[in-house]
């Protein structure tokens, strides 16, 4: 689960006095207390709580509760509270929560752990967390849940009903509002909503009402994968399938939201021109702050060490006529912004499956006339403004101000058409060769285009301005 700030639990701040005073001197009416608030607000209360009373507020809820609270919780102090239960105890609380958030609370801890807890479980809790740990957490496999509704193919509406009747008494089911009809062998060949299986006539059969099209997933597709598909046929649940089609468990939309919220966030550090984090920012420590911004900087300062290079190398044409030296802030931060537009734009259109690798031709077919658009407005207005501020006298630049206009306009083209063409192709770049593409950040194609831009620049100045100001 995401993690909240303290901001946004008031309701937490208001009873955690007279929760502490409870646990020291009625533990056993917390649990009353507590009953009709939902688990994420009692999970707001936990994180509020000094670290060393949330065992014991966990202790003093009902077991099934405690599991609830505990799918809720911020993960590092989750971590913490298992580590301080004994392997029994915990056992208790983790069977009583979802296979997948059991899974995902087990691989968070270290091995060793995570063993002892798994031996307290019963065998067929303990067969169903072993497999499903068995799968990358970053794949369907490692979100979905085996708690899903299936019924055979060859039932009628009034004994699928039944069916689901007795699923739903036996224990919670995170899908409860889709069902899926599969063959004897469990092979996936039909969905339907609980609201169409209500509305089908009495002594049809299921597969008569169920949709024959199922959209699934293999359990090894990736986690990026699964929220797109999620998102592109507006579903609830997923269905995740073996080789053969058998139906091995479902993908909830909360966990996808969970898997959306995460890719955001570490496109967000990508493109900001660092390392993704793997925890919270205020739960990172200084070293792993340090480490996770200094290997981008450090390539960043190296790559601008280029620039200055490039501007040494026209030091001479930059002392005979300094007046250039005023107009390369606005060359560089133009080709820049510019290259920085189209890396977001493809960056995002890449995560939102709007484009593939195979569209490479089609976005410069888009971004070389949109460069060169934005180049001449934005070449205009500077060349304007060079040619108004002469001849209002607001600053002399000289008697050839017009050349001198006309070599910033005609750059400005030149660098905003290749900062767009460069910002849109990166991404695809960095694709092509297993990289992900958020890592072409704002700042890293700023930098790329600086050291074209200064050459640019001077290679401009010097044909036009050669025999004048040069």
């Amino acid at each position: 689960m995401p993690p909240r700030s303290n901001k946004d639990r008031p309701l937490a701040a208001l009873i955690v006095p007279d929760l502490l005073e409870l646990l020291e001197e009625h533990p056993e009416s917390i649990g009353p207390q507590t009953e009709e608030m939902h688990p994420a607000d009692l999970a707001d209360v936990a994180e509020a709580l000094p670290e060393e009373q949330v065992r014991a507020f966990l202790t003093a809820l009902p077991r099934e509760r405690a599991s609830e609270v505990l799918e809720y919780l911020d993960e590092e102090l989750r971590t913490q509270v298992l580590e301080e239960f004994t392997a029994q105890e915990a056992a208790e609380i983790v069977a009583e929560m979802t296979p997948d958030e059991r899974a995902d609370a087990l691989d968070e801890l270290d091995e060793e752990t995570a063993d002892e807890i798994l031996q307290e479980l019963e065998p067929a809790e303990k067969a169903e967390t072993e497999r499903l740990l068995q799968y990358d957490p970053y794949t369907a496999g490692g979100l979905m849940t085996t708690e899903f509704v299936a019924v055979e193919e060859t039932l009628t509406v009034e004994e699928s009903l039944r069916a689901v009747r007795a699923m739903a008494k036996a224990g919670r089911r995170e899908a409860m509002y889709t069902i899926y009809t599969v063959d004897a062998n469990g092979r996936l060949r039909g969905v339907l909503s609980l609201r169409e299986l209500l509305a089908a006539p009495e002594g049809s059969r299921i597969s008569e009402h169920a949709w024959s099209e199922v959209v699934s997933v293999s359990p090894d597709t990736p986690q990026e994968e699964v929220s797109q598909v999620t998102s592109n046929y507006d579903l609830v649940a997923l269905p995740v399938v073996d080789a053969n089609r058998r139906l091995l468990g479902v993908v909830t939309v909360d966990d996808v939201i969970d898997v959306i919220q995460e890719e955001q966030t570490e496109d967000a550090q990508k493109f900001g021109g660092m390392e993704a984090l793997e925890e919270p920012y205020m739960q990172i420590s200084l070293w792993q702050n340090v480490r996770k911004r200094g290997g981008w900087l450090a390539v960043l300062a190296v790559s601008e060490m280029l620039t200055a290079s490039v501007m040494a190398r026209y030091e001479d044409d930059l002392g005979r006529v300094i007046l250039l030296a005023q107009f390369i802030p606005l060359i560089m931060s133009s080709g820049g912004n510019s290259g920085s537009q189209a890396t977001s734009l493809i960056i995002r259109a890449m995560a939102l499956g709007e484009v593939s690798l195979g569209d490479w031709w089609r976005v410069v077919q888009r971004e070389l006339p949109a460069g060169l658009i934005l180049g001449i407005m934005l070449g205009t207005l500077a060349a304007l403004r060079i040619s108004a501020w002469a001849v209002l006298g607001l600053y002399d630049y000289g008697p050839h101000h017009t050349l001198l206009a006309f070599t910033v306009g005609l750059t400005l083209v030149a660098i905003v058409t290749i900062g767009s063409l460069t910002g849109s192709m990166l991404p695809f770049l960095l694709k092509r060769v297993g990289f992900d593409p958020a890592s072409a950040s704002a700042p890293f194609v700023a930098t790329l285009v600086d050291v074209s831009a200064i050459s640019i620049y001077f290679s401009v100045a010097y044909l036009l301005l050669r025999g004048t100001l040069l």
